[in-house]
């Protein structure tokens, strides 16, 4: 049983127009959802990645109290640093943004890696080519998203 397809422009749209008259999907968000996520998304993160370095250095052995110190230390100064990064790197040029997120997405991979036991040159190595997939991927997309200030193009 076939159904006829609507014509084009049949239904209305949702949203509004903005300064050139293209349409704009609604923000589902509101400001305070955005607000809170701002913070909550970082520390997950954080909570997440401690807990998988505990993991990591415990080799599947028993949990000891210096395991879980262990892995909220990390998740703290995970944190802090992300936090940190989330703060800074908006501000610098688009070749600065990306360096930035290389280098903490390469030294956190790096700090997991060796925990895990890999030998010292896999775990420079390895998330030294992460860095580096990292630090292109992030460029390409700040430099078809932004000004050579830094400024979001939109």
């Amino acid at each position: 049983m076939a159904h006829a397809a609507p014509a084009s422009g049949a239904l209305p749209r949702s949203g509004r127009k903005d300064a050139r008259g293209t349409y704009v999907p609604p923000d589902i968000l509101d400001a305070r959802t955005h607000r809170m996520a701002r913070i909550a998304v970082p520390v997950l993160t954080a909570l997440v990645y401690g807990y998988w370095a505990a993991a990591n250095r415990r080799g599947g052995g028993p949990v000891t109290g210096w395991n879980l110190l262990f892995g909220f230390l990390t998740a703290l100064v995970f944190a802090v640093v992300f936090f940190g990064v989330l703060t800074i790197a908006p501000r610098l040029r688009r070749e600065l943004h990306a360096l930035t997120w290389a280098v903490f997405i390469g030294v956190s991979f790096g700090f997991l890696y060796n925990q895990a036991g890999a030998s010292m040159v896999r775990s420079v190595g390895i998330p030294l080519l992460v860095a580096a997939v990292t630090f292109i991927v992030f460029f390409y997309r700040f430099y078809t998203r932004e000004d050579a200030v830094g400024h979001r193009v939109h």
